[in-house]
């Protein structure tokens, strides 16, 4: 039997901090069911001293995830962190408090002041502090990477000793080659007294494009937990994708000695879930979840993929939840051809969702000669950001072209119910739809990025919008929208834009 490799996600925490990926609390904990549902053993759920919004997000996946998996939230090395996560955690079944501070040269020197023995002495007070609230807790050495080995052998040692269950060794810069890092897990191993009693995780980040080997050298070397995000969501370059390290191990599983419990059918799902609520887009020749994971193009390719599969691929695409339709949507597809494909996708309504979903899709499917699953993946995005909106566009009409004045009138309900209707003019029609949405939302923005892409293949494709939004304290927000029609599909993310800005807001009042 191959060992259990424990998965931690943090891409509600570490994942966040991708630039332009922050969510509200609805929206982490949709991908926190997703999650649950992947089978993942850990959920670091967020830093809950941060924000209101994050203590509360905290608290409310702990409620989710039951006794299906641990919920992890992050501190300092301070006690007000660690008294804060801990009452965060109360509603989770499964607590564990993630605590510790910087380990290398630079982070002692510049970041934290301190000499090695007070950084052991810190860490041993937060570790003894976490463990009076909760018996699982994790201790991470930052910057680990580059560190002086000896020093993390005693920091790690003395945090063992304090009662720390879990060992967190992070190559927070993603600097180390691979080899380099699974040595110093070794080294560990051999060098720290009862750390056969406690697991060794590792959080390697992807500076280099190394942070799936990272990982893998490391379990090799005797690392039972990896930190990881779905797409690799993370810090500068991102961090090891859930999804990748998964996937090698179940390919790799006897050289590694190695298994997980992953749910990999989910794979899928959970990268276009995490793209569409982020509005970070996953690039096509991503590995695993990538459009072009499992396309081909070539002749030669084509060939031997229709008379054997496994000539130019090792996965299954339904192994990992990106199988193909065999079913073509059109506008002569009845109720029950749509509610098929959708259940395949994952996706199921009561009657009346599904009647305003069927009415939609033939809207589409009266525009285009065949509806695609990317479609239909938008078309149920695009629901789910109406359902939670605080403002909806509700009909839009412009008129531009030389010499005329670009001139939109738009029509918008807000949160009470109240129907706006509101003209302007502007230098092009999507301004001039902008500057009306303007006149009714309660929050204004700065367009800092703006981006258009077709949903599915073919010039009759739904045009997708991608926005991204600066608010008055300088944060940015993405918004996307998608419609037959680009300027809709732009008013549309300018308006789910605006939106994300208020239910930020709000949660970070605590209101």
């Amino acid at each position: 039997m191959t060992r259990k490799i424990a998965i931690f996600d943090t891409t509600l925490r570490d994942g966040e901090q991708s630039p332009g990926a922050s969510m509200n609390t609805e929206e982490k904990l949709v991908i926190a069911r997703q999650l649950v549902r992947m089978n993942v053993d850990v959920i670091e759920a967020g830093f809950p001293i941060s924000s209101p919004g994050d203590f509360k997000s905290v608290s409310e996946i702990g409620k989710i995830a039951s006794d299906a998996c641990t919920v992890c939230g992050l501190t300092r090395a301070v006690d007000k962190d660690i008294d804060v996560a801990a009452e965060a955690l109360r509603t989770a079944k499964r607590p564990r408090i993630h605590t510790g501070l910087g380990v290398s040269p630079s982070h002692l020197r510049e970041k934290l002041h301190m000499s090695e023995d007070e950084a052991i002495e810190r860490a041993v007070h937060a570790v003894r502090h976490a463990r009076s609230y909760v018996d699982d807790v994790e201790f991470y050495a930052e910057d680990a990477g580059r560190a002086d080995q000896d020093f993390l052998v005693r920091i790690v040692e003395a945090a063992v000793k304090a009662g720390a269950t879990v060992v967190n060794i992070p190559d927070t810069t993603g600097y180390n080659m691979p080899w380099d890092f699974a040595a110093r897990i070794s080294d560990l191993r051999e060098r720290v007294d009862g750390i056969e009693d406690v697991t060794i995780s590792v959080h390697t980040h992807n500076d280099l494009g190394m942070a799936t080997a990272l990982a893998l050298e490391s379990v090799k070397a005797g690392a039972t937990q990896i930190e990881c995000t779905i797409n690799g969501l993370g810090e500068r370059a991102g961090n090891t994708a859930l999804e990748e390290v998964v996937m090698a191990i179940r390919m790799h599983g006897d050289e590694l000695d190695a298994h997980t419990d992953i749910v990999t059918k989910e794979l899928t799902h959970a990268s276009k879930l995490v793209s569409s609520i982020t509005g970070i887009n996953v690039q096509p020749n991503k590995a695993i979840v990538g459009a072009n994971a499992f396309a081909h193009s070539s002749g030669i390719h084509q060939d031997g993929v229709l008379k054997a599969r496994d000539t130019y691929e090792i996965i299954d695409p339904a192994d990992v939840g990106a199988g193909t339709s065999q079913i073509i949507l059109s506008a002569r597809s009845g109720h029950a051809a749509l509610r098929h494909r959708m259940a395949e996708l994952g996706y199921t309504f009561n009657d009346e969702e599904f009647e305003g979903m069927y009415r939609r899709f033939l809207e589409i499917a009266d525009q285009k000669k065949e509806v695609y699953d990317e479609d239909l993946e938008s078309m149920v995005q695009e629901r789910q950001r109406e359902v939670t909106a605080v403002y909806t566009l509700d009909a839009l009409q412009v008129s531009c072209g030389d010499p005329l004045v670009p001139t939109a009138t738009a029509t918008i309900t807000d949160e009470v119910g109240a129907t706006h209707v509101v003209c302007a003019t502007g230098s092009g029609p999507v301004d001039a739809a902008y500057k009306a949405i303007d006149k009714v939302v309660a929050v204004h923005g700065d367009l800092a990025e703006f981006s258009v892409k077709a949903i599915s293949r073919g010039i009759d494709a739904i045009g997708e919008v991608t926005v991204r939004v600066a608010a008055e304290d300088g944060n940015v927000f993405t918004g996307r929208g998608a419609d037959n029609d680009i300027i809709v599909s732009s008013a549309k993310a300018y308006v789910n834009a605006i939106n994300r800005m208020i239910q930020t807001a709000r949660a970070k009042s605590g209101k």
